[in-house]
């Protein structure tokens, strides 16, 4: 089964080359990128955050297989859903996806389902593709969205995620999509995501998911963002550093309701 793009020519170019230049306008070229467990990486629009997730994504070496993992913005589907199949057809090609790891995901954590309408209009994976894409056109994914989810629930995923890829035996870098505040004045939102960020940065899952409730931080990949600490920290993960933070007021000159975004190595 092919799963076909949702939002090219809406978040990013649909036309091969004209993508090809914004990825390239948007990754800068790195001497020695490093080995890293994990990477937390924003997924508006390119022209909003491909600035940061270029940066973000340029820094660590992308091996042949990447675990990603997002919001489910539409709701479509199960509320831990796993396309374990086929593959994507992007302008820049089918990213295949790596079912021998999909499998392996499945069989640690039965309550995932295989569920492909889950993603059919998910745009938060999607728009990280490309940019794998571009680093390593061998990439191969394994895409997961997740709905609302308790700690617990976050935990037995995040400690499935980490039991797959260590049965899996290659090398496996993970994705987690998301974008920090929404629609609040750039004082607001940069202050509440320096919190959810401080979390994010002392490898603290449990604190990241108290923190966004308790401040009501509109980081639509809370939930992606807690599984990937889990995991990473099961997969030796020792420290996290911001890459970079900003906001689409950069871009658009409106600051009093900005989208804050942040690309974040886990290391």
């Amino acid at each position: 089964m092919e799963r076909l793009p949702a939002v090219a020519g809406q978040f990013y170019p649909d036309d091969p080359s004209a993508l090809q230049r914004e990825l390239a306008r948007c990754v800068p070229a790195v001497s020695a990128p490093r080995r890293a467990v994990a990477v937390i990486s924003p997924h508006a629009g390119y022209v909003y955050s491909g600035q940061v997730a270029g940066e973000t994504l340029a820094a660590v070496q992308v091996p042949d297989t990447v675990v990603v993992i997002g919001p489910n913005h539409h709701g479509r589907g199960a509320p831990v859903a796993l396309m374990a199949s086929g593959g994507w057809r992007l302008p820049l090609g089918v990213a295949p996806i790596e079912e021998r790891l999909a499998r392996l995901l499945l069989a640690h954590a039965p309550f995932i389902a295989d569920d492909a309408e889950a993603h059919r209009f998910e745009h938060s994976l999607e728009v990280q593709v490309p940019f794998l894409q571009y680093r390593n056109p061998q990439v191969r994914i394994v895409p997961l969205v997740l709905g609302r989810l308790s700690l617990d629930a976050c935990e037995r995923l995040g400690e499935a995620v980490a039991e797959a890829i260590r049965a899996y035996g290659d090398d496996v870098l993970i994705v987690a999509s998301s974008d920090m505040s929404h629609y609040e004045p750039r004082a607001t939102a940069t202050a509440k995501d320096r919190l959810a960020l401080d979390r994010i940065l002392a490898l603290d899952p449990a604190g990241l998911l108290q923190t966004v409730a308790a401040h009501r931080i509109t980081m639509c990949g809370v939930v992606p963002a807690t599984v990937t600490l889990i995991a990473a920290r099961r997969l030796g993960a020792t420290a996290a550093e911001l890459v970079r933070y900003s906001d689409s007021g950069e871009v658009s000159g409106d600051t009093l309701q900005v989208v804050g975004y942040a690309g974040v190595l886990i290391v």
